[in-house]
Parts: structure tokens; sequence; C-alpha cells
């Protein structure tokens, strides 16, 4: 008998090692950043969006009981959509010598992938949520995995002025990207906290602007302005909600362009509309929803896509956060398909280039049905 509780207490004890080890193991892994402190915590506590050091949405997000999230998990392990391409997404490789230094004249888009987008817009070239790496996670040997890789190398990018942030999810902020383009000299604008991010990753502090909902910076004539979203944030187990997310307004002298990040419907577009509409270019998600209402709240389908654009007063959507990786709870093409079908119904210009496809906004592009053909 007193072996039989010996070697209990041994397992327990072992096991007890093992996650301990582990703990330390994930709370010291790099990719997770650093919690925010200093000057920059203060900022963050003197937020009015902030409430005891932790960021609050506009709209409370809805709760989610233990039963949904079980039936969540159940269904992200046994569901039957197929969440992966059955062949090859078609990607137009891109070369260095497609970009020109200074960036030209007007609005040009380039998809990335996923929420990924290079945008040239009267003389400035940014980055959106660029994320070159093989896997949305902190480890870079399992979770969410690339479908294909991007169709330009990280280190055949053009010269890039600036990085825009959405938040500090792993599928729109990526260490290694962000070291490589800090060593070319890119600025980042961020939302509000994650600047101590990208200062444990040795980006140097010249190099970043936080700023909150409403705040604007300037490259070059062009305006960057941190606009609102209804998301959530956090990179480990312990930081929920502790970096504000964003969505961004980018006005130059003759175009103007805006991006989603990841958010849900809310009053937030009309807005924006209306202090910075209309705009040229909407860059709006489209994908990696689900049936939860909480979800919901933090996620718009292609149906919201489209009325985001309309209340954002937009001329041309490119829609965005689909083909990538598997994150939601439906089919891969399902959000392109009724993205088409939605944006047909209010007259909407729904650009959809294969990955890698300029974009001259505002001048002849034909779209194409390209996933049809992905069997």
């Amino acid at each position: 008998m007193k072996r039989r509780s010996s070697t209990i207490k041994w397992i327990i004890g072992v096991v007890v090692l093992l996650i301990a080890g582990s703990a330390v193991t994930l709370m010291s892994c790099a990719s997770f950043g650093a919690k925010v402190s200093g000057q920059r915590l203060e900022r963050v506590k003197a937020s009015r969006h902030a409430q005891d050091g932790k960021f609050l949405n506009a709209i409370p997000l809805s709760s989610v009981g233990w039963g949904e999230i079980w039936n969540f998990l159940g269904e992200r392990l046994f569901g039957d959509q197929l969440r992966h391409p059955p062949s090859a997404i078609p990607i137009v490789s891109v070369q260095p010598g497609d970009f020109t230094t200074p960036p030209p004249p007007g609005l040009r888009a380039m998809w990335i992938g996923h929420s990924s987008v290079l945008v040239e817009l009267d003389g400035v070239r940014f980055l959106v949520d660029p994320v070159f790496s093989e896997y949305a996670s902190p480890f870079q040997w399992i979770g969410p995995k690339r479908f294909q890789p991007p169709p330009i190398r990280l280190e055949d990018l053009p010269p890039i002025a600036a990085v825009l942030t959405s938040h500090d999810h792993y599928d729109h902020l990526d260490m290694h990207t962000v070291q490589h383009l800090a060593a070319k000299g890119t600025h980042f604008f961020v939302p509000l906290g994650i600047g101590a991010h990208l200062e444990e990753w040795s980006v140097p502090p010249s190099q970043i602007t936080d700023l909150d909902w409403w705040e604007s910076k300037q490259i070059d004539g062009v305006t960057f302005t941190c606009t609102p979203a209804q998301h959530y944030s956090g990179r480990g187990p312990f930081d929920r909600m502790e970096t504000l997310w964003a969505s961004w307004s980018v006005i130059g002298p003759e175009h103007r362009a805006f991006y989603s990040g990841d958010t849900g419907f809310s009053d937030h577009f009309q807005k924006i509309g209306e202090r910075y509409g209309p705009f040229d270019l909407s860059i709006l998600k489209i994908g990696a929803y689900g049936p939860m209402a909480y979800w919901h709240d933090v996620h718009i389908d292609p149906e919201g896509a489209v009325q985001a654009h309309l209340a954002l007063q937009a001329r041309h959507l490119l829609p965005v956060h689909w083909a990538t990786f598997n994150l939601g709870l439906h089919a891969w093409d399902e959000p392109i398909q009724r993205a088409v079908k939605v944006a047909k119904e209010y007259n909407v210009d729904l650009l959809t280039p294969r990955i890698g496809e300029i974009v001259p906004v505002g001048q002849p592009f034909r779209s194409t049905a390209w996933w049809e053909d992905v069997k």
C-alpha cells in the first residue's frame, strides 16, 4: 500500500514538474512579446478606452458558456467543412523589379495573403499586418499553417516606409517579419501598448509610434490615423485586453484607404466614414467567422463587410482574411462566394485579385473567380 502511495505521489510530482516546465518554456518564448510597462502603461491607464489597465470595446462582447466552448471545440476538431484548398491556390510571383523607388503616384494594392497587403498611396509604400512566417503561431513548427507561401520573399520586398498593425494576434503581428523590416528602417504604427512587444524584439523606440483611437501621424504628406475596431487582444495566457486593437484610415493628398483589421460590426464604420470618407479603397476582412454570438461580435462575415464598405462610403472593396490560414468554421472558399453574392446585390465593386496580383485602384482591373478552379 505504501509503495502504491509513493508511486502515485511520484507520478503526480512528475506531472507537476512537466506542467511547470512547460509554463516556464511558454512564458520565456520571445514571440509572446512583453508586458506593457513604464510610460506606455501610463498612457494605457490614461486612455478613455481602457479601465484598470485593460482595453474595452465600445459594445461589450457577448459572454461564452462552457456548452458553447465544447460545441466549438467539437466542430473545430470534427467539423466536415473543406477548410483547406483541395489543390494549389494560384499565386502571381512578384519580383523586386515590379516596384520602383520612390513609389509612383496614385493608389495600388497587392494582397500578400490573409490580411497582409502592400499598399502604395500617393508616393508612400506601406504594409498592413504583414505576416510572412509559415505558421500563425508563437512556434514555427505547430499551429495554423499557410496554405501557400507569400508571393514575394520577405528579403525581396521593396523599401517599406511604414507598417500598420491592427492588433497583436499571431496572424496579424509576426515577430520574424517585424524584426526583418525593423532592420531595414521601417517605421511601425501600432495601437496603444503593442510597442512593448516590438521593443522586446529589439525594434528601436524611434521606429515605433503607439497610437490611441483617433490619433494620427504623418509620413511624407500621408496621414495614418488609428481608428476604432470591435475585437480583443492577447499573445500569451495572461495579457488579454492589455493592448489596443484598431482599424486604420490612411489619407493622402489625392487618395484615401481604409483597413478594418479584425472587427465585429458596429457604428464605428459609419463614424469613420463620416469623418474620413469617402475612401477610394476599403480593405475588409471577410473570413474566419463562426456561429457563436461572441464570434460575431469580433469577426464580421462577408455580408457585414459589404455593409461596412457602404458605411465607409468607399468605392472599391478588397476582401482579405481568407484563403491563407484555417482559422474559422467554414469552407476555405465560402467567404469569397458569399462576398461575391452580396456585393452584386448592393452593386459594390468587389476586387478579387489572385495573391500577388497588383491592383491599380481606380483604373480598369479584371477580377476573376480564380477560386472556382481550385478543385
